[in-house]
Formats: structure tokens, sequence, C-alpha cells
């Protein structure tokens, strides 16, 4: 299995997927925008996963790369490949198939519980009520034909679903009590008093038994795009 990352930030990384990714023998590669803009062939990958940071899909002028970056996610789509956008990776997924990207009515940092939203579609089924991480500010319309997977009540499109292959998730699922620290330590500026911000020892008090618990479900989610 041929793998491709999309890294924005040293800092967020892929944390548990790496061992799963590890367990399917995949040879995982890495487009590090912070180092190369330099993207690959599309045709010659299995699955893409694009990660989060700190810039917003809008940033272009900032990061002309963005929209490079959309392109290629464009053009995975249009090839049928998995794809699995997190946080920023959700919302470039969005973005590039033509829905809004803009600030969101609460800032969600730390740990906070997703409701599943039922459906009878033909979808991958999130747990509901279970806390996961979030760090983002903004949020996104669905894009076309996307089925919504799961909200919060501080964001109403936490995650949805394209087809069989394409993902979205506003939260994360591979969070390691390592990726966490790693955030902390680069963007606790960014903990300022809100109703869904929590504390950095808040933030730091999550049991490893809870980061294995949603490391499972991203281990299903994975597992589910690529059979």
């Amino acid at each position: 299995m041929n793998v491709h990352v999309l890294q924005h930030v040293p800092f967020e990384g892929i944390g548990s997927m790496e061992c799963w990714l590890a367990d399917q023998n995949a040879n995982t590669r890495y487009t590090r925008f912070y180092e190369s803009t330099k993207l690959p062939d599309p045709r010659q990958i299995d699955l893409v996963i694009a990660m989060g940071g700190p810039m917003s899909v809008n940033d272009e002028r900032e990061h002309p790369w963005l929209a490079s970056e959309k392109e290629f996610i464009r053009q995975s789509t249009r090839l049928g490949l998995p794809v699995i956008g997190i946080c920023l990776g959700a919302q470039l997924i969005a973005n590039a198939l033509g829905a809004r990207v803009y600030p969101g009515r609460h800032t969600e940092i730390g740990w906070f519980p997703v409701e599943a939203v039922d459906t009878d579609r033909d979808v991958f089924r999130l747990p509901s009520g279970l806390p996961v991480f979030h760090w983002h500010g903004e949020t996104f319309d669905l894009p076309a034909g996307a089925v919504r997977l799961a909200g919060s009540e501080a964001c109403e499109n936490q995650a949805f679903q394209i087809g069989r292959n394409i993902v979205g998730l506003q939260f994360h699922l591979e969070t390691t009590p390592e990726s966490a620290a790693l955030i902390l330590e680069n963007c606790r500026g960014e903990l300022v008093r809100g109703k869904y911000v929590q504390t950095e020892p808040a933030i730091r008090e999550i049991s490893e038994t809870a980061c294995a618990e949603i490391n499972r479900i991203m281990d299903d989610l994975l597992s589910y795009l690529t059979t």
C-alpha cells in the first residue's frame, strides 16, 4: 500500500496511525509543506492522509501551496482514492470540493464529546458521546454529496463522508499523549478563556486508556477506507 501524508507543520504528525500503517507494511511518504511543496502523481497512491495545522485553508496569499494541495486532493477524489482529512485536512477536503470554510461560533480546544448523526446511509459509524481531541477555531459547510457523521454543541459539522472513500474529521482520533503534548508546546498561546477551551492541565490529564480508545476507532476507520 502506497500512502501519502500531507503534513503542514512539524508538530502535527500522524500520531497513532504510524502503528496501523506499519502493521499494513505501508510504503508511507510525505509532502511536508514546511520543507517542500512537491506533490506526487496521485495515480501512484493508494491512500491520502491530510493532517492538521494552524493555518487556514483561506490563507493562499500567505501559503501559495494551499492551492496546489487542494488541486491534489481534487485529483485524488476524482481517481476514487481513499482520502482522509483531519482538522485542517478535513477543511481542505471540504474547500477543495466547493464548500466554505470560515470561523466557527466557538473555538474548541481539548477533550469534548461528539455525537454521531443517525442516518440510514451506508457510512462509517462513529460512537456517540465519546470524548475526542479538538483544536480548531474554524468550521466548514458540507461539500456536495457529503453525509454528516457527527456534530457537537460547539460545532455542527464535526465529521462527514462522501461515497465510500472520503472522510473528513474536524477532531483528532490519532492523538496520543505525546502528540497532544507537542501541539500544546507549540500552540499554548491559543488557550484563551472560552466555553469549549480546556486548560493545559485538563488537556494533559487525559489517560493513555482514553487515547487508546480513540486510536482504535482511527484504526477501524483506516481499515474501512482501504478495504
